[in-house]
C-alpha cells in the first residue's frame, strides 16, 4: 500500500495514471454477444464499445451468470455482498462478515479499544500498521493513536454511508434526471440529490425506467452533460457493483504499464463471494480470464500472491484455532527473521488461505514470540509490489477500514489529488463501511474526511463527493 509518498519501497512517488477517455458513444464492441450480461449500453468497456441492451428477463439467468445465493435480483444485477454488518436491501440476512471473537489476545503494542463488531463478532480496532518500521506516523501526537476513546458508533457494526432511500419511486427519479439535462445548461444539484441518495440496486432501476419511458440511455445522456472527474464519479456509482470492480481491475491493466495499486486494492480486500463474481463478470464482459491476464502483467512472488487471491478460496471461518496461529507464527519466523534469506512461498500460503480473524490470531502469536510485529517482519524481507500486497492482507486482519482511511489520506496527500483512486474507495465502500472509515480517518489524521475533501477538491464534484461521504 503506497501513496503519494514513499511508504513502501517499489512504488513510484507519483500518484495513478490520469483516468483514460471514454470511448465516444456509438461505438460497437465486439463481446460479449447480446444478452450475456444485462448491464445497459452506455458504460465505457475498457477498450470502447457501448453494452448491449438489457435483456427483458432481467438478472437471473442472462448469459449463465448464476444469481449470488440469497438476493432478490429486481431490475437487474443485485450488486454484491456486503463484508457484514447491516444488509444493503430490506429482508436479505446479512453475509457473514471478518471478526475476531471474544477474548482474543490484542496485538501487541497497538491500544486496543473497546470491540467492533464486524460482522462476524466483535473485532480489535488496534492502529493499522503498515507504516515504515512499524513505527507510527508523526501525526499521532505523542506517538499514540486516539484510540482510546472511540466514539459509541464504532461498536453498532460496519456500515455505509449511503442506504436504499425509503418510499423508492424508480420512474419517478428518472424523471427528475431527465428534467435536469433537459435544454439548456445542467441541473447538477438535482443529478446529485438523487445519485447521493440511492443505492447501488436502486440507480440500476433508475437507469432501466429512463430507457422505458423515453427510449434513451440514461448513462449516454449523463456522458453528453457531464465531463472529468465528476463524470468519472457519476458513472462510478451508475456501474453494477461488481461490474465496477471487474472494469478497474481490466482497465488496470490494459495498455502500457500496470496500476499494481488497484490490484492488490480490490483482490486482496474482497471477501470470497465477491471475488468469484469479479471473475466471472471480467470474463463474461471483456471476453477475458483474469488469472491470465494477471499472469500476463505481473511476475514472481506479486503474480503468484495475485493468483492465488484471485482464487476466492480464502478460509471464511470466524472461529480461531490459537494452536495452528502458534504454529503458524513459528513457520513464518523462520521462513523469515529466523533464516538466511526468505521462504516466499510460506508467507504466500499462510496469508492466502487463512481467514482474516486467524490472521489476526497468529500476528499476536508471532509478535509475543519475535518481540517485533508481522507487518515490519514482512517490510525487511520483502519489497515492491509484493510487500505491499502481503502487508494489505495483514492490515485488513487488523482492521479494513484504516486500511482504505490511509489510501484514502494518501490519494489527497501533498500536490494534486489521485482522484480515480478517491472515487474508487468512496463509491466501492459506500454501501459498505464508510461510516467505519470517516471515524478512523478522523483519529489517524486529526480531521475529517470531509474536511481534506473539500480542500482538494472543486464544484459539482466536491458536491457529490461530500454528499456521498455524508458531510
Amino acid at each position: 500500500m503506497c501513496f503519494l509518498i514513499m511508504s513502501y519501497p517499489g512504488y513510484p512517488p507519483t500518484g495513478y495514471p490520469p483516468f483514460p477517455g471514454y470511448p465516444p458513444a456509438g461505438q460497437e464492441s465486439s463481446f460479449p454477444p447480446p444478452g450475456q450480461y444485462p448491464y445497459p449500453s452506455g458504460f465505457p468497456p475498457v477498450g470502447g464499445g457501448a453494452y448491449p441492451p438489457v435483456p427483458s428477463s432481467g438478472y437471473p439467468g442472462a448469459g449463465g451468470y448464476p444469481a449470488p445465493g440469497g438476493y432478490p435480483a429486481p431490475g437487474g444485477y443485485p450488486g454484491a455482498p456486503q463484508p457484514g454488518g447491516a444488509p444493503s436491501y430490506p429482508g436479505v440476512p446479512p453475509v457473514q462478515g471478518f471478526g475476531t471473537p471474544p477474548g482474543g489476545a490484542g496485538f501487541s503494542g497497538y491500544p486496543q479499544p473497546p470491540s467492533q463488531s464486524y460482522g462476524g463478532g466483535p473485532a480489535q480496532v488496534p492502529l493499522p500498521g503498515g507504516f515504515p518500521g512499524g513505527q507510527m506516523p508523526s501525526q499521532y501526537p505523542g506517538g499514540q493513536a486516539p484510540y482510546a476513546t472511540q466514539p459509541s458508533a464504532m461498536t453498532q457494526g460496519v456500515q455505509g454511508t449511503i442506504r436504499p432511500a425509503t418510499n423508492f419511486d424508480a420512474m419517478r427519479d428518472a424523471e427528475i434526471l431527465r428534467k435536469a439535462m433537459k435544454g439548456f445548461g445542467t441541473d447538477e444539484q438535482a443529478i446529485v440529490d438523487v445519485v447521493a441518495n440511492r443505492s447501488n440496486d436502486q440507480r440500476q432501476k433508475i437507469k432501466a425506467a429512463f430507457k422505458t419511458m423515453y427510449g434513451k440511455d440514461l448513462i449516454k445522456d449523463l456522458k453528453s452533460e457531464l465531463s472529468g472527474n465528476m463524470e468519472e464519479l457519476i458513472l462510478a456509482l451508475f456501474m453494477p457493483t461488481t461490474y465496477y470492480d471487474a472494469w478497474s481491475l481490466r482497465n488496470a491493466m490494459k495498455g502500457a504499464g500496470t496500476q499494481e495499486r488497484v490490484l492488490i486494492e480490490i483482490l486482496c480486500t474482497r471477501t470470497n463471494q465477491e471475488i468469484r463474481e469479479i471473475v466471472r463478470c471480467y470474463q463474461s464482459e471483456f471476453g477475458r480470464d483474469l488469472e491470465k491476464d494477471i499472469r500476463s502483467d505481473t511476475s514472481g512472488h506479486f503474480e503468484r500472491l495475485l493468483v492465488s487471491m484471485c482464487q476466492g478460496n480464502r478460509d471464511e471461518n470466524q472461529n480461531v484455532n490459537h494452536q495452528l496461529a502458534q504454529e503458524d507464527a513459528q513457520r513464518l519466523y523462520q521462513a523469515g527473521e529466523g533464516r538466511l534469506g526468505t521462504d516466499e512461498s510460506c508467507f504466500n500460503m499462510i496469508l492466502a488461505t487463512r481467514s482474516f480473524p486467524q490472521l489476526k490470531a497468529t500476528m499476536d502469536a508471532y509478535s509475543r514470540m519475535a518481540n517485533r510485529d508481522l507487518l515490519s517482519s514482512v517490510g525487511r524481507e520483502f519489497s515492491g509490489n509484493v510487500e505491499s500486497g502481503l502487508k494489505t492482507i495483514l492490515q485488513c486482519a487488523l482492521n479494513r477500514p484504516a486500511f482504505f482511511a490511509e489510501r484514502l489520506y494518501y490519494s489527497m496527500k501533498g500536490a494534486g489529488t489521485d482522484d480515480s483512486t478517491l472515487v474508487r474507495i468512496v463509491v466501492t465502500r459506500s454501501e459498505i463501511d464508510l461510516v467505519q472509515i470517516k471515524q478512523i480517518f478522523n483519529q489517524m489524521y486529526q480531521k475529517t474526511l470531509g474536511t481534506m475533501i473539500a480542500s482538494d477538491t472543486s464544484g459539482d464534484y466536491r458536491r457529490l463527493l461530500l454528499a456521498i461521504v455524508g458531510q
